[in-house]
């Protein structure tokens, strides 16, 4: 059963978090900027209202969702932490006497009250209204770009990531004692996934009961993490990868196998709208969405800056329908025009038509495509196919048996003439200055939220790390920008 709102805290020992919690500790600061009830109002229908025992407050439950965003650690360690850190016990609305829940408690907080629930949109939103409230979202311009997210398993089989994390355990108990290497279990040498589960689960075992090392804090952290991989996701390391994540390319030359996070942020550095998506996804075609929900979100959008990924056609006629200004340069195969074999081709102006290698002028010309606003239209040369059949230089250019040859050069259209003109302004290259602040938050999600490598395999558990890990980073910019 759930309780309608959060138990007012009685305890002779209040009155030590005023001592030992700071008014500046970001913390106390931060349950001073929000109010949380909003998390009863949306999760109210995952609980029974009326029957049962008590459930944990799902108010902290949340915020101990919120401290492993912040602080990048595992369940059992937040939960540690919480046992003797008393800001955590401040934020969490507990007294300096109180337990600590179970570990496993969260894991079934994302998995039973969480699930279904569009956290991820919830949370922006609600940072982005704190801001506006607070007075310091100004801009009518959002940043658009993508970060990717490695999946958890990061196509690894089940044994690999096994494997890898016993043996960063490992290193880290010899780098407290070295003598431990005679001590350990011996390692797993067969290519069996239970083996290796085996192996892991007596490393475990053995740490725990026979030698104190394990209370040390940097082997403490290791060893939860792999006991979190072999208790809590057993069932999907047997299923092997994970079945969401897709393999997407940051280059011609790299790829990378998880998901795309899509980003739209203001010039304030507030994170106003977020897609999580597949990691093969276009990021061009999330631009729409981006702008629509930063506009829900209560953003004013004028303006949108990104990379090259975001000119596309159907964005600069969205842009133009919208009365928006799109600062995205275009491809330079749009710029620099859609013509093949140019050492082959030249055009001879006085003529009007294109000139093969052999000398040979274009008979005629035929403009092929849709008309209107926006179309993508070609110039067609044909040149006479009884030449072609004769010609000296007919190899590699002339097809035996082709009834003709022509030459096509694509026509820019409209919308991407304006565009070119615009983007050699220098209002457009002033503005596109702004664009390496969304590269910088990337990097603090990824660096310092965790937000490199998946905590879980799944779409929506990608979705729910996202969700928390925005919602700090927005949390803690709020508070920088309001000191």
């Amino acid at each position: 059963m759930i309780q309608q709102q959060q138990e007012l805290m009685i305890s002779p020992y209040a009155a030590l978090y005023d001592i030992v919690v700071p008014k500046d500790n970001m913390l106390r600061q931060i349950n001073a900027l929000v109010d949380f009830s909003f998390i009863y109002e949306e999760l109210k229908s995952k609980y029974c209202l009326h029957n049962g025992r008590n459930a944990i407050d799902p108010i902290r439950m949340f915020k101990y969702l919120l401290l492993k965003a912040i602080f990048d650690l595992s369940d059992v360690d937040i939960v540690e932490r919480s046992r003797y850190d008393m800001s955590f016990k401040y934020f969490l609305n507990m007294a300096p006497e109180d337990p600590v829940i179970d570990a496993s408690s969260l894991t079934k907080f994302r998995k039973l009250r969480l699930k279904d629930t569009n956290m991820l949109d919830l949370l922006i939103g609600k940072t982005v209204t704190i801001a506006i409230e607070q007075g310091i979202l100004k801009s009518t311009s959002i940043i658009v770009d993508a970060t990717h997210t490695k999946a958890r398993y990061n196509q690894q089989t089940p044994r690999e990531v096994l494997q890898d994390r016993a043996r960063k355990l490992r290193k880290a108990i010899y780098a407290v004692d070295e003598s431990m290497k005679a001590k350990l279990p011996a390692k797993n040498v067969s290519d069996v996934l239970e083996d290796e589960l085996a192996y892991c689960n007596n490393l475990i075992q053995f740490l725990e009961t026979n030698s104190g090392i394990a209370q040390i804090p940097k082997v403490l952290e290791p060893l939860n993490l792999l006991k979190e991989t072999v208790q809590d996701d057993t069932e999907r390391l047997q299923h092997q990868n994970d079945s969401d994540a897709r393999v997407g390319h940051k280059t011609a030359d790299s790829s990378f196998f998880g998901y795309k996070t899509h980003l739209a942020m203001t010039e304030e550095r507030m994170i106003t709208a977020a897609i999580v998506t597949t990691g093969e996804k276009n990021d061009g075609k999330q631009l729409q969405m981006l702008i629509e929900k930063s506009q829900a979100a209560g953003m004013e959008v004028k303006t949108v800056i990104g990379d090259t990924a975001y000119s596309e056609k159907d964005n600069l006629l969205y842009s133009k329908e919208h009365e928006l200004t799109l600062i995205s340069k275009l491809n330079p195969q749009i710029t620099q025009g859609g013509r093949k074999k140019e050492d082959e081709f030249e055009f001879n102006k006085d003529a009007g038509m294109y000139v093969c290698k052999a000398g040979h002028l274009a008979i005629r010309k035929a403009r092929q495509g849709k008309k209107g606003v926006g179309a993508n239209q070609t110039d067609t040369y044909y040149f006479d196919i009884e030449k072609c059949k004769r010609c000296p230089l007919k190899d590699g250019c002339y097809k035996e048996g082709a009834k003709s040859k022509s030459y096509s050069v694509s026509i820019k259209s409209n919308v991407h003439t304006e565009q070119m003109a615009f983007q050699e302004s220098e209002a457009f290259k002033e503005k596109a200055k702004e664009r390496y602040k969304i590269e910088a938050k990337n990097s603090e999600l990824k660096h310092r939220h965790g937000y490199d490598v998946a905590t879980t395999s799944g779409l929506l558990g990608m979705e729910l790390q996202g969700a928390m890990a925005i919602f700090a980073v927005n949390l803690k910019r709020i508070l920088k920008l309001t000191e």
